[in-house]
């Protein structure tokens, strides 16, 4: 298996690709060629003509949840590949927000994408065989104990009725690699260590990587939107799971990589456009 990191919201300086607040990565897979994610513009696109990623020859794309950061980019994918299914959970189209302090922010899929390209989307529920070794995954597990810190994301119903999001929206890819299951996850929002459990659960086998964001950030002055506690009690239960490589980004945040790195050790790794991973 092979990973091609079109975008991530860091680039090496000088490798002449352009980073965005956002992700979506190329992923060729025993014989398959998928797209997760597409980056909240069509920067992604760029970004896979340098890097020699055919996105015309992508068969299927993955919305891993409906987030304008990881949906948007399909504007430009949509003008590029004119066969490719994108598969999404059901409400992946919703009006979905974040609460900044003065104003709500909507931060769901672009109106027009979801609109004019709505033949597009296929939704799946449940556990959904993908590919031979590559399955979409609901979340099922809910441990408040590892449930995602982010307090500010809702979804809103009616006028002004705002509610928490639930994250059923959201979902993981997970692909078979030479030494274990791979679990893409590209912001986790109900907690990594809730989804890899949900994942060995539904598919009755151990996980050897995690890729994808955590999101751990938050833009006040600690840089994170959990405790320091919080991110060791995931570092050592993705561990005591099994977990042997953590590959993350986007919405971690640099304090919170800083600790996992220091509390899960060497196998955890920085993503950043232009990444190429092998598993």
């Amino acid at each position: 298996m092979k990973v091609t990191v079109l975008m991530e919201n860091t680039a090496p300086q000088g490798c002449g690709l352009t980073p965005e607040h956002g992700l979506s990565l190329y992923i060729q897979h025993r014989g398959h060629t998928l797209l997760l994610d597409a980056g909240s513009s069509g920067k992604f696109a760029d970004n896979a003509q340098a890097l020699g990623a055919e996105l015309s020859a992508v068969e299927a794309a993955i919305l891993s949840h409906g987030h304008y950061d990881h949906a948007d980019g399909l504007r430009r994918f949509f003008q590029v590949n004119d066969r490719a299914p994108v598969y999404v959970r059901p409400g992946a189209g919703g009006a979905y927000f974040a609460k900044d302090p003065d104003a709500y922010r909507f931060i769901g899929v672009g109106r027009d994408i979801w609109e004019d390209s709505r033949k597009r989307f296929i939704e799946v529920e449940g556990l959904y065989p993908l590919t031979e070794g590559g399955w979409l995954v609901p979340e099922t597990v809910h441990d408040p104990a590892f449930a995602g810190q982010a307090a500010d994301l809702l979804l809103k119903r009616g006028e002004d009725d705002f509610i928490p999001d639930d994250y059923r929206h959201e979902q993981s890819l997970v692909l078979e690699g030479e030494k274990g299951l791979v679990v893409f996850n590209s912001c986790s929002h109900g907690g990594i260590v809730n989804i890899v459990r949900g994942v060995r659960e539904q598919l009755g086998r151990n996980i050897f990587a995690v890729v994808g964001g955590l999101h751990m950030f938050s833009r006040g002055k600690s840089g994170m939107n959990c405790s320091s506690e919080y991110v060791s009690q995931v570092a050592r239960a993705l561990k005591e799971s099994g977990v042997e490589e953590i590959h993350t980004g986007h919405c971690t945040g640099e304090m919170a990589l800083s600790l996992l790195q220091e509390y899960f050790g060497p196998g955890c790794h920085a993503l950043a456009t232009g990444q190429v991973l092998n598993f």
